[in-house]
């Protein structure tokens, strides 16, 4: 889910290009749910190999980070840990609407509803521990670092912008901000064209900037105050909100009131949430504290060898894209060297 601040949020569109040469901390859940929602046929079915395994994931993140890594953008990826006990009525909300849309999915199946199987498959869509097996072993193989968080993902990468070991964070949820991350940027891993649901038409999806000081300056708030703006319009940690009340609404309040405990028509509603608590985790969240993130080679064998010969890709796709992958990045040796001499 997430905290909805996108009406409040002002952002910057940008180029994914712009992020040459900076190092990006990938929400990773966030990046491989995406991938395995949008990466499917007409009827909604997820890639296979011929093992009847699923690769949608695994396409994603080769032909994204090939895209990244051609441009000169260094990516880490961080992964969620053990989410806290706070977090488990969000968990078992969403287990609860996957569960719904499974049987939905197998209504359509039986109506022959191509456009009902596509929408109920993508959102019945969960990430299994074999997908997240996957996914590290094809980072490893493109030289990738990743990280494997204690707790929230977010957490970690927030903590590596703060620390700068990490330009911005990238996700489409915006819990980052409220962990204090410099920078977010949305669209990412989606940039390029997109078509839109149940339409045969295209759009062009590009990357969006939020800075954390351009708000809590816009806003004239405290990161605190912006902590409260999210529990008022419902975090992971208390999903269910304040009744009636949005982002906009969120934002006057605490604007007026300074804080949530000063806000006299939620005072009732307050008392059943643990909001000394919340705000906490997004103060002082258990993060993974890192010393140093080593960029290796790409093992090109070891990728022809698990996308072609394990996973039943295409050799002649994937030996295309690694061959221009090749000629990018030669390019791009040539050109530093021609600035640097």
């Amino acid at each position: 889910m997430g905290v909805d601040l996108k009406s409040i949020i002002p952002n910057e569109q940008t180029k994914i290009d712009k992020f040459s040469s900076k190092i990006i901390a990938i929400d990773a859940y966030n990046a491989i749910y995406q991938f395995l929602t949008t990466i499917r046929g007409r009827d909604g079915n997820q890639l296979t190999d011929w093992n009847g395994r699923i690769t949608s994931h695994i396409s994603g993140l080769f032909y994204r980070n090939v895209n990244f890594l051609s441009l000169g953008i260094k990516p880490i990826y961080v992964f969620d840990g053990k989410p806290l006990e706070l977090k488990a009525k969000e968990i078992q909300r969403r287990q609860e609407l996957k569960a719904k849309a499974a049987v939905k999915y197998e209504k359509a199946i039986a109506d022959k509803n191509t456009k009902n199987m596509r929408k109920y498959a993508q959102q019945s869509t969960s990430i299994k521990s074999s997908m997240i097996d996957d996914s590290k072993y094809i980072l490893k193989l493109l030289g990738i670092p990743y990280i494997q968080a204690p707790s929230d993902g977010e957490a970690t990468a927030a903590h590596l912008t703060l620390t700068d070991q990490a330009f911005a964070v990238a996700s489409q949820d915006f819990d980052s901000i409220l962990f204090g991350a410099k920078r977010l940027i949305r669209n990412f891993t989606l940039s390029g064209k997109r078509k839109i649901p149940n339409r045969n038409t295209y759009v062009e999806i590009e990357p969006e900037m939020i800075k954390i000081n351009k708000i809590l300056s816009k806003y004239k708030l405290t990161r605190i105050q912006l902590i409260d703006i999210g529990i008022l319009i419902g975090t992971d940690f208390n999903p269910h909100s304040f009744h009636g009340i949005g982002a906009k609404t969120a934002l006057k309040l605490i604007q007026k009131h300074s804080a949530l405990e000063n806000i006299p028509k939620i005072s009732e509603e307050l008392t059943r949430i643990k909001f000394h608590e919340i705000r906490n985790i997004f103060l002082n969240p258990d993060v993974a504290h890192i010393t140093q993130i080593d960029f290796n080679e790409i093992n090109y064998n070891g990728v022809e060898e698990y996308l072609i010969n394990e996973k039943n890709f295409s050799a002649e796709r994937i030996k295309s894209t690694l061959n221009k992958m090749k000629i990018n990045l030669k390019k791009r040796e040539q050109s530093l060297e021609k600035w640097f001499n």
